[in-house]
Order: structure tokens, then C-alpha cells, then sequence
């Protein structure tokens, strides 16, 4: 066969997708005796055709589902669309369509464009969240966590982004900006529906210890410092003709020195506490702080302000009066809204003691040679009481943690304190004022408050409202929908109006991987026993972006089931695998920038296969890709190479190849080895260049004469090596690996052919190169035994000639021995 031959990239593609169509070569089946994994993949928001970002998650998902496959696993691999929420709603806006529309006519455009792309999903699975039949379920599960406590309606400030018109969940904020638009978050006081994932913070911090192991470790430590626990002691001080005002501090230890508070301005903490005196002023300061988004308030490189509320209030040790500021660097939603300023270990109270001209006391001895401000670290208490000042409690001397403890358990006994754990973690706001979402299946009655729809009128329904004005208006479009908000209440049949906010999207996609396992079950959200027999997923491949906000809330639904008795696992996903992304030109693909990457353009000119290959190829997965590093025409080119190896082979199906060339043997057994030990560590591009180093080999068996190392196309090894290419390179490079194996005369899929079986004996080295060094550098080469004995191999090594005479005489300081690959001779 000619070098030069080729093959209809196209042609192939389009001879095969109707074959797998027919065949469904990964339809799972629950009932198959052989031993279950489930690969999952982040599912897609629907706002467009598939991208480079899409190419590169499943191409390297995918290997892992067909490796699983060739391993003799029955594969749950599905699919679906996030099809709810704000990506979806937003374009639809943009393209001035009605959402429903847009939405689902890019989930075809998806599927279509999946199907081209030769992923091994499990079609038959296949669900979107905005269908009834599936936020049935949604609301289902939302009325359940109510029952249970979990799910509430509060006023209080929340996070609000003025593009969207909408409300925003804490973990939706990042550098107080949001996370779907980028416009800067501000604050609004709004009544809003609330998961109560608080109640499972310690669960959820603990619980990663066990994931450690196969998480990334980026991914663990973000989720550690969100929920971000801390001990410490809730402390009241006193307020005349008020209510105690209850601190949250880490270090009650520094209590004597504690010289005003600070409460947030925008707090009811604020109104309440203000003296008419004051009032005018505070009033004056909140409006201005109101204007400004979060981050601006935490930004440390900002000026100090703040008003005097015209109170104090008594420090609970000292008994001394402390006034009372409000203040913009504290939030309103953050613990009580009121800190205990002490200037002395924080560098913000520091800053605003000295710009208000508030005392400052040190408590914390500091280290020798200290030059800095306040400090906060490890050291002995002082001026706890300071010298002359009588107190009842006296912790001078004591180091942090015993001062601490000292320090609460001193509260406890006067009732003015207690320790505590605390949590950075907030509860998961889950209302939004769009359209585009769940129906909160609540209705309101003046008289019987908050009333659940009953369950078997589930699904409630999103009205379609074509033709309305869907743009945010900060109001949901649903409150304006009268024939549907306007009801009879349940309870009384009185007049009664059904909540119009929809729900985050997020809670749609806390559970869909549940719903896969059952996806037309009708008695419940999923069937407990499929869910049971297939989860947790063994593999979770997306990216990094959801470190936070999808995985924890993943993981708080899955406890909550579990604790229902509807699940067995307690965590939802046993491995994480993180894909980079792709980049093009060492930036961001974007149009604006001239530098976007068309995964169309590119499928069309180089073929699935090629485009597969090149993303996985690229490096270690959690890499950025950057496109115009890559070759995809030089992927192609290796297809083609490796595709021609199957025409070359003559012998017959099913010839043994006991007998064949044993140094191809060898090297087919040990790619294959090496493969499934790559695969397994998430090293697929070494994988892809193990499979093209025994190409090479093949190639190299056919073409040379017999003198030469040669074996001719005749000889079984070839047909061993090359049916091994072709079931490697069909986690890859499906198509040309489904024609090499018709090629080879076999029937498809090659997908389901089976790992190739591996010799132990070819993986025995019969020797080893053993190289000898003298001061660094290479002076012999020693062909030796794998097993040799470090002693053998140093009185080898010193015996040799070259090494002799490289010694030249001179004495041996040491000899550092590496058996049996290295010997460094030190002279």
C-alpha cells in the first residue's frame, strides 16, 4: 500500500454514524451482571452551538467512558441540557425570541452537533431541565426540603445585579462583580426563598477529607475556604435601653482590648441603635455607602469612615463604655452585623481607631523586632487586664489558645458569652425575578401565609406568556401573568396569589445526574434502587468554574436524600477530573479580539478524529489549550498514517500471535501496560504517545527488510500491534479506529471489542541499560539484568574498561548505586 494513500475523512464519518445509531453500542443496562461505572460530564447550557470548550470536555471525558467500556464495565455515560436559567433566557432576550423557542431549538442544534462529534453518550437518557416532566421533580424536592426545615422565606439584604434584574446567590458573586454578566453587585432589602445548606456545613467541610484523594486539589481548597469554619465565642455587650449586641470573634482573647464597635451601616442593627442626635448624620452616611457595590466596601486600599451612633456599650470583662460606630467595612448579612473593634490585632481597626482617634491597646505580645501596626499572630497576653487595672479576669502570660479558653469559659460563667463555631458559609438564596425558571410551587393567603401546591398538581406549569416583554424589568415577568398568578388557596379556597419568583438554576442541576439513572420514572424523582446501583459517579469531568457554586450544591442535595432515605452515598461524585480551556493567540477566544476559533470550521477542514486527537494530545488535561499552538493537520496526518497500517496486514483474523516478531510483541504488550496505567492517572497525552510510538514500530515491522529488524506485514505480531492501535485509538479517534477494525475483518464496534489481552511474559525485561557516570557525566553503558543486586552492580561498573580509564587512577570517594539503571562514580 502506498505511503501516500488516504482517506475520505468525511466519508468515514458519514459511513459510520448510521452504524452506531443502529447498533447503540452504549446503551447502558441495569440489569447487565457485569460490574457498573458511571461517567458524567458537566451538561451544557443551551445559548448556542457546541464550542471549543465543548470539544475539549468530552473528547477527554470520553476517553475514560470507552475505556471503561473496552474494560468490560456496563457504562452509564449520559446526557442532557441545563436548559433553565439565565444563559439560556438572556440569549433567547438577545435574539429576540421567546425562550422556550430559542432554547430548544439550540438543544437539537446541540444534540446534532454531539452526535457529529462521536461521543459515547447514552442517548436513550437524555433530558433537559425545563421540560415538565422534569421540574416536577425540581418542585417536588423543593416542597420536601420545606417539610424538613430546610427551605424558607426571610427578608434581608441580598445581592443584586442591576443588568439582570435579578437577585444573586452569594456564591454567584465573584470580586463583586456578577458571575454570569460582570456588572458590579449591589444590595437590595428584598423577601426571598432560601435553602438552609448552613445545616450541613460541618458535614460538608468533613466530608472533604474523603475526597481529598480524588478531587483536584484547587477544587477541595475552595470549597474548604467558602464554607470557611472558625471557633471562637459569641460575646454580648450591653446597650442600655437596647437589647444586648451579640459579636462573633475568633479571638475572645482579645476582649481587654476591645475599645468601641463597629455595626453595619446598612444593618437594622444601625437604625435601631442611632440617638436622635445622631440620626441626621447616619442617615447621610448609609445613603452614600448604599450607592456603593460590595467590594468596594471591602477593599482595603479604601479610606476609613464611619459615624458615631451617639451609644456605647459595656465590654463584658473590663465593664468599661465603648461608643459605638457604624461603618461601612462591615456587612450586613456577614455574622450579626456588629464587630468588636480592637485595634490592636486587626489592621482595619487599626486603621479606623487611628483616624477616629480611638485608644488602642495591645493585647498580644509581639515578636521581637515587630515594625508593623496591628498584629493578630501567636504570643503571650498582655494588658489582659493592662498593669493597675482591676478585673475579674487576669489571662496575662497565657499563650493564644489557652487565653482563649480562659476567656470564654470566663463568659460562659457569667452568662455574657459562649463559645461557638462559626461558618463563612451563608444559606443558598435560590429565588429569582425571571421568567426563565422553575415555578416556586408556593401560593400566598392573607389568611394561611404560605401554602404549599399540593402534589398532585405537580408540575406547576410555567405559563408561556408569548408576546410579553421578558427583558428584566427587577420584578419577575410571572407577577404580571394575572390568569395564572391569581388562584384559589388550597387550604381555604379564598383568594390567594401564587409566588411569582422562579427558581436558580442551580437547584435544577443539584440532581439531574440522580434523574439519569431513571429518566422516565414516574413514581418519584428517581427509582432508589437504580440510583442505589449506580452512584456515586465515578467520574465528574467539567471545569474548574464550578469549584463552588454547582458542586457544593450538589453535594447538600445528595446529603439531604440520603438523610430522606433515598440514597446510600452521601457524596456525589467519587472522582473530579478538571479540564483547562482553550485558548487561542495567549488569550481568551473572542470575537471583539479577532482571535474566536469556529469548532465547525475546524471539524470541516481536519475531521472529528484529528480535532479529538489534537485537544487531547494538547498536554495534561487541567492545561489551557492555546489553539494556535496546536497542528490538527498534523494530528490528521498521524490518523492517516496509523489508518494505513490496517490495509497493510495480511494475515487472517483470529491468527495467534504467539510466534510472531517478539520485539513488536514486546512493544505492543508494553503500550498497552502503559496505557491503562496512563488512562488511569489522567494522563491521556502520553497515552496518545505511546499509541504513536508503537505506530511507528508497526511501520517500521512492514516496511524494513528482515536484516534490518524487520518482520514483514504477514507476521501475526503486525496484526497483534495493529488491532491494539485500533482499540487504543478508539477512546480517541473513534472513526478511524472503526474503519481500521473493519479494515482488520472484523465487525463493529470496535468500541466494544475488549481490552487487548497483554503477555505477562513479554513485560519481563530480559536486560536493562544500566548507565555508568563519573563526576556527571556518561562514560559506559552496561547491558544488565532487571533484578541485579546494587553490589553486582557497582563492581560491574568499576570493572569496566571505559570506566577505568576514565578513573585514570585516581581514588574513589563514593559510588551511588540506583539498581538497575545508574551508577554515579564520584572521584
Amino acid at each position: 500500500m502506498s505511503e501516500q494513500e488516504t482517506y475520505d475523512v468525511e466519508a468515514v464519518q458519514e459511513k459510520w454514524l448510521p452504524v452506531w445509531d443502529e447498533l447503540q453500542p452504549f446503551r447502558a443496562d441495569e440489569d447487565s451482571p457485569r460490574e457498573k461505572k458511571y461517567a458524567l460530564t458537566m451538561f451544557p447550557y443551551p445559548s448556542g452551538d457546541l464550542h471549543m470548550g465543548h470539544a475539549e470536555v468530552t473528547a477527554l471525558h470520553d476517553v475514560v467512558a470507552r475505556y471503561w467500556w473496552q474494560r468490560g464495565f456496563e457504562v452509564l455515560n449520559p446526557m442532557g441540557w441545563d436548559s433553565f436559567g439565565l444563559p439560556a433566557e438572556n440569549a433567547a432576550i438577545r435574539n429576540d425570541e421567546h425562550p422556550a423557542t430559542y432554547t430548544y431549538a439550540n438543544i437539537e442544534t446541540q444534540y446534532e452537533s454531539f452526535k457529529r462529534y462521536g461521543i459515547s453518550f447514552d442517548w436513550s437518557r437524555r433530558l433537559h431541565t425545563s421540560d415538565p416532566e422534569y421540574y416536577r421533580w425540581t418542585q417536588w424536592l423543593f416542597l420536601k426540603f420545606r417539610e424538613r426545615g430546610l427551605a424558607y422565606r426571610k427578608n434581608s439584604p441580598v445581592n443584586w445585579c442591576p443588568n439582570d434584574q435579578t437577585v444573586l446567590a452569594n456564591e454567584q458573586v465573584v470580586d463583586g462583580k456578577c458571575e454570569r454578566c460582570g456588572a458590579d453587585v449591589t444590595k437590595r432589602e428584598l423577601t426571598q426563598w432560601y435553602f438552609k445548606i448552613t445545616e450541613y456545613a460541618q458535614e460538608l467541610l468533613d466530608c472533604l477529607d474523603d475526597l481529598e484523594p480524588t478531587w483536584p486539589t484547587r477544587v477541595v481548597t475552595a470549597q474548604r475556604n467558602w464554607i470557611g469554619r472558625s471557633e471562637g465565642a459569641h460575646v454580648d455587650f450591653a446597650v442600655e435601653g437596647h437589647d444586648p449586641i451579640t459579636v462573633y470573634t475568633t479571638r475572645p482573647d482579645t476582649i481587654f482590648g476591645t475599645t468601641f464597635m463597629v455595626v453595619a451601616v446598612d444593618s437594622a442593627l444601625a437604625e435601631e441603635l442611632v440617638t436622635d442626635g445622631q440620626r441626621a448624620a447616619f442617615e447621610t452616611y448609609r445613603d452614600e455607602i448604599r450607592k456603593e457595590t460590595e467590594i468596594e466596601r471591602l477593599s482595603t486600599d479604601r479610606p476609613t469612615s464611619g459615624v458615631d451612633l451617639g451609644v456605647t456599650a459595656t465590654n463584658p470583662v473590663t465593664g468599661t463604655q465603648i461608643p459605638v460606630w457604624a461603618t461601612d467595612y462591615v456587612l450586613a448579612d456577614y455574622g450579626t452585623g456588629a464587630v468588636m473593634g480592637v485595634p490592636g490585632g486587626d489592621q482595619r481597626d487599626w486603621e479606623f481607631a487611628t483616624v477616629m482617634g480611638l485608644e488602642i491597646i495591645r493585647t498580644t505580645q509581639t515578636p521581637e523586632g515587630f515594625e508593623g501596626e496591628s498584629y493578630n499572630g501567636e504570643g503571650p497576653a498582655i494588658n489582659s487586664p493592662a498593669p493597675g487595672v482591676d478585673a475579674p479576669l487576669d489571662i496575662n502570660g497565657l499563650g493564644v489558645a489557652e487565653a482563649k479558653r480562659a476567656t470564654i469559659d470566663f463568659l460562659e460563667q457569667r452568662g455574657t458569652g459562649k463559645g461557638a463555631v462559626n461558618f463563612r458559609l451563608r444559606d443558598w438564596l435560590l429565588s429569582r425575578q425571571r421568567y426563565w425558571g422553575v415555578p416556586i410551587p408556593i401560593i400566598h393567603c392573607e389568611k394561611d401565609g404560605e401554602v404549599a401546591v399540593p402534589y398532585d398538581q405537580l408540575p406547576l406549569e410555567l405559563p408561556e406568556l408569548r408576546g410579553a416583554d421578558l427583558k428584566p424589568k427587577g420584578v419577575s415577568p410571572l407577577a404580571a401573568a394575572s390568569e395564572w398568578v391569581d388562584v384559589a388557596c388550597p387550604t381555604c379556597g379564598g383568594p390567594a396569589k401564587r409566588d411569582s419568583d422562579t427558581m436558580d438554576t442551580f437547584v435544577d442541576s443539584s440532581w439531574y445526574f440522580l434523574r439519569y439513572c431513571s429518566p422516565t420514572y414516574t413514581d418519584g424523582p428517581f427509582d432508589v434502587e437504580k440510583a442505589r446501583a449506580w452512584m456515586p459517579a465515578d467520574i465528574y469531568v467539567g471545569g474548574v468554574e464550578h469549584a463552588v457554586l454547582h458542586l457544593l450544591y450538589a453535594r447538600f442535595f445528595t446529603k439531604v436524600l440520603r438523610d430522606m432515605g433515598m440514597l446510600d452515598v452521601g457524596e456525589p461524585f467519587a472522582a473530579q477530573l478538571n479540564q483547562g480551556i482553550v485558548i487561542n493567540q495567549g488569550k481568551k477566544m473572542s470575537k471583539s479580539l479577532g482571535n474566536g476559533v469556529s469548532l465547525g470550521d475546524q471539524l470541516a477542514a481536519y475531521g472529528v478524529d484529528a480535532v479529538r486527537l489534537t485537544l487531547v494530545f494538547a498536554g495534561p488535561p487541567e492545561d489551557d489549550i492555546d489553539w494556535a499552538d496546536m497542528s490538527p493537520a498534523g494530528s490528521l496526518r498521524f490518523l492517516q498514517r496509523a489508518w494505513r497500517l490496517s490495509g497493510d496486514v495480511t494475515s487472517a483474523p483470529g491468527t495467534a500471535p504467539e510466534g510472531g516478531d517478539v520485539a513488536l510483541r514486546r512493544a505492543t504488550a508494553h503500550t498497552v501496560h502503559e496505557a491503562a496505567e496512563l488512562i488511569e492517572g489522567y494522563r491521556f497525552n502520553v497515552m496518545v504517545a505511546r499509541v504513536m510510538e508503537l505506530v511507528n514500530a508497526t511501520r517500521k515491522a512492514i516496511d524494513l527488510p528482515e536484516s534490518r529488524g524487520g518482520c514483514g506485514p504477514a507476521d501475526p505480531a503486525v496484526r497483534e500491534a495493529t488491532e491494539a492501535v485500533a482499540i487504543l485509538l478508539s477512546l480517541v479517534a473513534p472513526f478511524t479506529a472503526e474503519e481500521m477494525w473493519e479494515r482488520l475483518g472484523h465487525r463493529p464496534t470496535v468500541a466494544r471489542a475488549g481490552w487487548p489481552a497483554v503477555d505477562p511474559g513479554l513485560l519481563v525485561e530480559e536486560s536493562v541499560t544500566a548507565v555508568v557516570q563519573i563526576q556527571g557525566k556518561v562514560k559506559a553503558r552496561l547491558e544488565v539484568a532487571p533484578d541485579i543486586a546494587e553490589a553486582d552492580l557497582e563492581q560491574l561498573a568499576l570493572a569496566d574498561p571505559d570506566v577505568v580509564k576514565a578513573i585514570d587512577g585516581r581514588p574513589v570517594r563514593k559510588v551511588i548505586v540506583r539498581a538497575p539503571k545508574l551508577v554515579n562514580v564520584v572521584v
